[in-house]
């Protein structure tokens, strides 16, 4: 057996985004003796998705505006497959969150001439309630979230990453999470009361994608193999305008912001016709389903640019208001060559955002005691759609829950329980599966892994597609247990990380095409060319994923209207 050390703490939190940073906060004004640990893959401030928002966050603050029609946008944008109860606490939420980000933790979002909040206008929405920071959002709400963790005191474990969620053993609740020190290549095993999976999403199985490369779906791997059900795995968001730079740069795939389409912005054809039009009365401002759908028709009709995009075009506008408004994304553009004031960038769809995930209650409890779960790591909230800006929102609100009622579930019910050694053990055993094996190609997997996904698992699928799918992922899983890595020094052993990396998402992987097997329907950002027909909606149904002695097991849920039934509507 592998020797590991352990450590103990009242509150372990894995992530350090929006979720994981208001949970320990909101977990330490609670309950201000607890042991708090915050853990993180990266350093805290500086890596996680949060981090990267450009656009800004959505909550109804403007006289006109409601939480009624917030809530209507999230629902019909979702399709009517969202848990109205999650939905509802995300924007009630949200008013309270805002407030306290500008009040208690600094942010300072931009205001108008009256010195009222600032909101632009979002693709998918009926009001004009994004408020933001220029189109620097995420940094300000990370930078202010990372001076208070510091600030307290609270523990930290940088260069860590989660392998294994850890039951007791009687497997009746959490017990703690197996952990490996980057920095040393030692395991961990951190023994906690309560434990947040708050890793987030991050959906890099796809050949272009917007999150960063150690965002690979961690925690919704660890949950499948801890037994948690996963929902909606097969609503994968892709944003319409990720930067087409080449294949060469890493900026290739990353989000030009959907403001910009709100402010006015064009998506032209490689012939710089416009095309927006023809697939919905909204143009360029329709959801980012319906948009990436239409620039993935465009491009397979082989209307394209010479990197195989289209374009984004806001020649016809004030210059000077992109500038002020829109600084970041004019310099990201000329760091790759591209004029967004007066030229064209072009663009492809990107995967951006995992709607699916870890089922939950809107106290952040899962079906596990002691686990809880917050951020991108869960399902349910947003349904087959998410809502430009309801991401960060989602984040913040169900995060401070989350800190809520760990706290007061730690001093209530909480209690240290004794690790299941066996689990310990398995989880060791499967990190160190390629160390000492014959070395391999892991650039071919993660090659062959991207093409599986965009080409059969992307923005149109169908049976014969999901089928091949399938197939190929079983035999690429089968393969990368073959390859193994330098097992010499394992501090800050990049390979093995990689490696580990690569066997979170296939997994991932898979349960978003059987997911995607078991929907044959097409809602949202799931579109079977095979059923194109949304179905009936007073019948929907959400997917739930299971992996049982290593099979994927789908099944259907019906989606409870709780507090609007389709055909229905809160507003007045």
């Amino acid at each position: 057996m592998t020797a590991f050390e352990t450590l103990e703490t009242d509150v372990l939190i894995l992530g350090a985004g929006g979720a994981g940073l208001f949970a320990a906060l909101h977990a330490s004004n609670a309950q201000p003796d607890l042991s708090i640990t915050v853990a993180v893959k990266g350093l805290l401030g500086k890596c996680g998705c949060t981090r990267m928002v450009q656009g800004g966050y959505n909550v109804a603050l403007a006289p006109d505006d409601s939480l009624e029609r917030h809530f209507m946008d999230t629902i019909e944008g979702g399709k009517w497959l969202n848990d109205q109860d999650l939905a509802w606490t995300l924007v009630t939420g949200a008013q309270e969150r805002i407030r306290e980000l500008e009040n208690e933790l600094g942010c300072f979002f931009d205001r108008n001439e009256d010195g009222t909040v600032h909101q632009k206008a979002f693709a998918g929405q009926t009001f004009d309630r994004t408020v933001h920071k220029g189109d620097l959002t995420g940094i300000e709400i990370i930078n202010r979230l990372a001076e208070q963790v510091w600030s307290r005191g609270l523990n930290r474990l940088e260069d860590h990453r989660a392998v294994e969620l850890i039951r007791c053993r009687d497997e009746s609740a959490v017990s703690g999470v197996l952990m490996i020190d980057m920095r040393t290549g030692g395991f961990l095993f951190v023994r906690a009361r309560a434990v947040l999976l708050a890793t987030g999403g991050g959906p890099t199985m796809y050949r272009y994608h917007t999150p960063s490369g150690d965002k690979t779906c961690d925690g919704m791997a660890m949950a499948l193999r801890a037994g948690l059900a996963l929902r909606d795995m097969e609503m994968v968001q892709f944003h319409p305008t990720g930067l087409l730079a080449g294949d060469e740069t890493r900026m290739t795939g990353t989000v030009l912001e959907e403001g910009l389409r709100g402010y006015g912005a064009y998506l032209l054809d490689g012939d710089g016709e416009r095309f927006m039009d023809r697939y919905d009365d909204r143009g360029e401002r329709a959801t980012r389903d319906i948009v990436s759908r239409a620039m993935f028709a465009e491009i397979r009709a082989g209307k394209v640019g010479p990197l195989g995009g289209l374009y984004l075009s806001m020649g016809h506008l004030d210059g000077a208001e992109i500038r002020r408004q829109f600084r970041g994304m004019v310099e990201r553009c000329a760091d790759c060559g591209f004029d967004l004031v007066s030229g064209r960038v072009e663009v492809v769809p990107t995967a951006h955002y995992m709607m699916g995930g870890v089922e939950f209650k809107a106290d952040c409890k899962t079906a596990v005691p002691g686990l809880f779960a917050a951020g991108e790591d869960t399902g349910g909230v947003h349904g087959a759609n998410r809502l430009g800006g309801n991401g960060v929102a989602n984040s913040t609100v169900f995060g401070g829950i989350a800190g809520d009622t760990i706290g007061a579930w730690v001093n209530a019910d909480g209690a240290l329980h004794d690790p299941d050694k066996t689990a310990i053990e398995a989880a060791i055993d499967l990190c160190r599966t390629p160390l000492g094996q014959p070395r391999g190609d892991l650039e071919e997997v993660r090659d062959r892994l991207s093409s599986i996904m965009w080409d059969d698992v992307g923005i149109f699928r169908d049976a014969a597609s999901l089928d091949s799918a399938e197939d190929a992922l079983v035999s690429l899983e089968a393969g990368l247990d073959g390859i193994g890595v330098a097992s010499g020094d394992l501090a800050y052993n990049l390979t093995w990380h990689d490696w580990m990396n690569l066997k979170n998402l296939i997994l991932v992987s898979r349960a978003i095409t059987a997911a995607a097997k078991g929907r044959v329907d097409s809602r949202g950002a799931h579109y079977r060319a095979d059923f194109p027909d949304s179905g009936t909606l007073e019948t929907s149904a959400f997917t739930r994923v299971t992996l049982q002695d290593g099979t994927l097991v789908t099944a259907t849920e019906p989606v409870k209207f709780t507090r609007v039934k389709p055909g229905e509507t809160l507003l007045d």
